[in-house]
Order: structure tokens, then sequence, then C-alpha cells
């Protein structure tokens, strides 16, 4: 995104004990039922393939079909997953050489993922390009020591971080080389379960654009400085400091975050999240792989991890089908029949029928941004109306057959009652067009009541290939049906119609960013009918109770820069339909917005990209 003049350190724009959570599960415990700008780079870096878990085969919930061989589970990860140890040899240049690859490769083929066992390491500086996670193998972040940094900055990009997408972090802890670990991401970089011993700059050498971001579960011993972040979200963690703000920084659950104060500084700041359960992630036991799976909290602050080990349960590694790219999409079902869950290793998957998990308590993971794309205009993922479903750590990629849905959580008229157990959707990123024409009407539907979409990135690309009004058409980011629902970290941007759609009841959203479809050809071609433009976010009209916290929309309509928004929030006007700290943005004075919300809030005007914000509604 093209954003506002950032602050400098020297200047910013505004001035600027953990949770102890009781004994943890024993390992052993078994899980309860520019255009222009990219450059791809050369061919995958070679690496040697990593045995993971007992490779036997799963003891099924039901027998498979006699005329049908029974999936084996655990086994080989594969070779873009490369795992260390302290004694492994070369390992600067193994992270080197996979960051040369990847530093600009943004809609590139290369997945991979860099997994470190517990210890200590010396004098590293892991950086990290697309699609690229790192991660501890401990069950608690300072089981695994770098003494050094992870690094990302926007050196391929002249200085611009607005595009530093699609890469992660997660489970370790840091001890910066000058004090300060620099992530200077954009969208779909979660900072997940880590501890900096020192501080956390979130912007690039040189202070130029940064649009991001998110950080959970994590310990920031020293200061957070956003300096150029137009936007932020940190949830359930603890930091020693937060330097400044430009447009919208959101807290929940965060120990030491600032006080309320939206818009100036624009924070918006919650004392709890409502309901938190953290991504499920892969650790060693022995010379095993498991997968911990995190218990559900509620009223959620600090990390899960406070005393050494978090509460949940575990699976062994033989519980998963272990899947590699050029697998079908029947065999991953037969896979799920078995009774077996997925691991889906770092590779582009292409599927022809949908995935579909039919069994509570089912979890699909997958290791540096497992990509799924449909063929033939199919759904990728079907979710039906069970308990407890864990998906996480994918990209959805449109194809080039215009898919009515691409990710369904529930099926249409899903109405069970999933409080006590709720499916998460978490670190699931969706893309429509970038990486070649790929169309989808509604990119993600979630029926499924109590379900918590925790940050998700859904993207009409706005740029690289296969991008133009109709060639890469996607009329609806986000529609939600059920009630009860929770997101917690909504990216979702630039698309034809409703970027977020919530019909469903009681509904609750902290943090939401939007950009409005860039490439709108002209006004005729966004009007709603008699409303010049639709929503970013838009509430049905018979919803009664909605809230939201931390919300923000902004328009960059440069092939037609006379289009006008009436507002980037639309919701029935009724005492239980609330929200706080909402704005909009002209960036540039490119379009307009006439109001915040409803008819609520001042237009934006000329072209200074100041904020238009609302403090709270009604």
């Amino acid at each position: 995104m093209p954003p506002a003049s950032p602050a400098s350190p020297s200047s910013p724009s505004t001035p600027s004990s953990s949770e102890s959570p009781s004994s943890p599960a024993s390992s052993s415990a078994s899980a309860a039922p520019s255009v222009g700008r990219r450059a791809v780079l050369g061919a995958a870096a070679a690496a040697v393939p990593v045995l993971a878990g007992v490779s036997t085969p799963a003891r099924a919930a039901g027998a498979a079909r006699a005329s049908v061989r029974a999936l084996p589970g655990g086994g080989d990860l594969g070779p873009n997953v490369l795992v260390f140890d302290p004694a492994t040899p070369g390992i600067q240049a193994k992270l080197d050489q996979v960051f040369h690859q990847q530093e600009s490769a943004q809609f590139g083929t290369g997945r991979y993922a860099l997994l470190f066992k517990p210890g200590t390491y010396n004098g590293l500086n892991a950086q990290l390009g697309f699609y690229t996670s790192i991660a501890g193998l401990g069950l608690s972040p300072d089981d695994t020591t770098i003494n050094g940094d992870v690094t990302v900055d926007a050196g391929w990009f002249n200085g611009n971080a607005t595009q530093n997408f699609w890469r992660s972090a997660e489970n370790l802890a840091l001890v910066p080389v000058n004090g300060t670990n620099r992530w200077a991401v954009a969208q779909a970089a979660p900072f997940r379960r880590m501890h900096v011993r020192g501080g956390l700059n979130l912007a690039p050498s040189g202070y130029g654009w940064a649009s991001g971001g998110y950080i959970a579960d994590s310990r920031i011993d020293g200061q957070v400085g956003p300096y150029s972040q137009q936007q932020w979200y940190t949830r359930d963690s603890v930091v020693g400091g937060w330097l400044n703000g430009v447009w919208n920084m959101v807290f929940s659950g965060v120990q030491g975050a600032p006080a309320q104060s939206f818009p100036n500084p624009p924070y918006t700041t919650l004392d709890t999240t409502p309901v938190s359960r953290e991504k499920p992630f892969l650790y060693v036991s022995g010379t095993e792989f498991r997968v911990f799976l995190p218990e559900k909290r509620t009223g959620a602050r600090g990390v899960t991890w406070g005393s050494g080990t978090p509460r949940g349960t575990s699976l062994p590694l033989s519980q998963f089908y272990v899947a590699k790219p050029g697998v079908s999409a029947a065999t991953l079902n037969q896979a799920l029949a078995q009774g077996l869950h997925l691991l889906l290793t770092p590779g582009v998957y292409h599927v022809d029928q949908p995935i579909r998990v039919d069994r509570a308590n089912t979890v699909v993971l997958g290791l540096g941004y497992a990509t799924l794309v449909p063929d033939n205009g199919s759904t990728v993922l079907k979710v039906a109306d069970v308990d407890g479903v864990r998906l996480a750590g994918f990209l959805v990629d449109a194809g080039p057959v215009n898919s009515a849905t691409l990710l369904e959580v529930g099926p249409a008229g899903a109405s069970a009652d999933h409080s006590a157990n709720p499916t998460t959707v978490q670190d699931v990123f969706v893309r429509i067009g970038g990486a070649g024409a790929g169309k989808a009407t509604t990119s993600m539907v979630i029926n499924s009541r109590h379900t918590i979409v925790d940050h998700t990135w859904v993207w009409r690309a706005d740029h690289g290939t296969g991008v133009g009004w109709e060639t890469n058409r996607a009329d609806y980011g986000v529609v939600v049906n059920g009630d009860d629902v929770l997101c917690t970290g909504l990216f979702v941007e630039h698309f034809n119609k409703y970027d977020v759609q919530w019909n469903g009841q009681r509904g609750r959203t902290i943090f939401f960013q939007n950009e409005k479809a860039y490439d709108a050809p002209n006004q005729a071609a966004v009007q709603n009918g008699s409303v010049k433009g639709y929503a970013a976010y838009k509430v049905g009209d018979a919803v009664t109770a909605h809230e939201g916290w931390g919300l923000g929309s902004y328009c960059y309509y440069n092939v037609n820069p006379s289009i006008v928004q009436h507002n980037g929030f639309a919701a029935p006007n009724r005492p239980g339909v609330r929200f706080h700290g909402l704005l909009v943005v002209s960036l540039g004075g490119n379009g307009q917005y006439e109001h915040v919300i409803n008819e609520t809030g001042a237009p934006t005007s000329g072209t200074s990209t100041t904020p238009s914000t609302v403090v709270s509604y009604p």
C-alpha cells in the first residue's frame, strides 16, 4: 500500500506481570476427542530431508474400506523443513541461502520452515524473506535461545516495508546483538510466542513506510518502537513500553500496554481478550516431534508460558498425515476419514475437491506457508459443524476458475453451540490474484457459532500477476453468518464489494485493517444501489448485537481519484451495535470518504492523508 509519510525516530507521530498458567500437560498427553518489484529467484536451496516422528500407521477412528490401504501417520517432513540443533555446522550459511532465494520472491513457489531444537545458538542473524517461517521446538520460547537476531528489513524494496508479507517467527527467545531486534513487516507476518530480551523495532532501516502487523503471546522486555508503522495489533502479551502510534494501535490483554487514548495518541486498549486459544505448534519430546494444542482462555491477559510451559494437550506426529506437495485432495480426505490430523509440509498443493474436516478436534497445521490452490473452482476446505477444529498456518490461493467460496467454516445454517470448544482459524491467509489470475466470489465464510478467527489477511491482490478489476474479481472477503463469532486481528483488503459482511448476532472484532480496492474504474463500478461505494465493514440490517474496537479503512482510488465512498463502516443504528476507535483515511486524496460510519464522522479531504475518526458509536 502507498502509506502516509512515516514518522521518524526523533519525531514520532505521537508521544510516546504475566498470567501464570498451571502445571503443563504431560508430553504424553493425548488431545480430547509492485508491480515490477519482485524478482523470483533461482532453484530451491538444497537441504537434507528430516525424519520426524515414527512412520507407523495411525490407529484410525474407523477402519478404512478394505479396498483402500490405510495411510500411515508421521514420517519425513521433506526437504524444505530445515531442523537445526546447536551442534549443526554452517547454520548461518543455510539461513543466508534460504534468505537470498526468498528475499524478493514475492509470488514465487519457494516455501521454507526453519526449526531450531532447544538449546542456545550464538552469533546468528536469521533474515526472513517471503514464505519463510522460523520457530523454536521447545514447549516454551525460553527453551530455544538465539544470541542474535531474527530480522525483517526492506532493502529489497528500497526501504519500503509495506510489501513484507507472508513470513513468521514463533517460539524463540532472542538476545539481539545491539539490544533491539528489527521486525519490519506488513500483513500476514505473525510474531507469536516470542521472548525478546531487549527491544523490538517495527520499522525498516531508514524508517521508511511500514504497514503491519500482529504480535501474540509474546514478551518484549524492552520497548516496542513502531515508528512508521501505521497500524498494529498486539494480543495477550507483555511489553516493557510502547513508543508511538501513527493511525491505529490496538492492544488486548497486554501487560505494559499504553492506556486507552484514541485518537490522540491513537491507542485502543482492552484490559483483556474475551476468548483466546493460542495456535498449535510443533515441538520435540525426546527424539519425536509432537504438536502442542494450547487450551482456551477467557479474559486472557499476558503470555501462556509465563511459568515455563503452557497449559494444554499434545499429539504425537504419528497421529498426523504428513502431507507433501503433489498429494491429491482425495488422499487428504482419506487421511481425515481414517481419523488422522493433517500436517502440511512447505510447498504448493493443488486440489480438485474440498478438503473435508468432519471430525471434532481435527488439527490442520501448515508449515512454511504451505499453499492450497483449487484448480477447478472448488472450495478448498470445508469444516463441518463440529467442536474444536484448529486450522492454522497455511495460505489459500484462488485458482483461475472462479470459486464460490475458498474456505468455509461450518455449513450454511450451522447452529450448534461451540462455546466450550470453539473452532479456531489462525494465521490462515487468503489471496486472490498476484501469483496469477484467480477468482472467488467469497473468500472466507464463517457459519459455525463461536468460531475464533485469530489473525488473518484476506487479500484481493492490488499488484503482481493476474490483477485487474475483473481479472481477479472477488466480491466479498469475509462473510460471517454464525452467531457469537470473535475476530482478533482481522485484515481484509481490496474486494470488489463488501470486504467484511457480518450477518451473525453478537459478533465481536478487535482490530480491523482495510483498504478499499484501488482499481475501481469509475463511480458506477462501486455504486451500491443509491449508496456511494460498498462499506469496508458491513453489519447486517437484522443484527441487534455487535461490537468492534480499533477499526480502520483506507481508500486509494489511484485509477480514478474522483471516486467517493459514502462511509467506511455501515451498521444498524441501534443500542446493541457498538463501535470504539474508528477511522477512515484517504491516501493522498485519491478518493474520498464522506463519513466514517453511517452518517457520522467528518469527510476526508485534501491530500494530507489525515484520518477522520469516531471515538465511539452510537
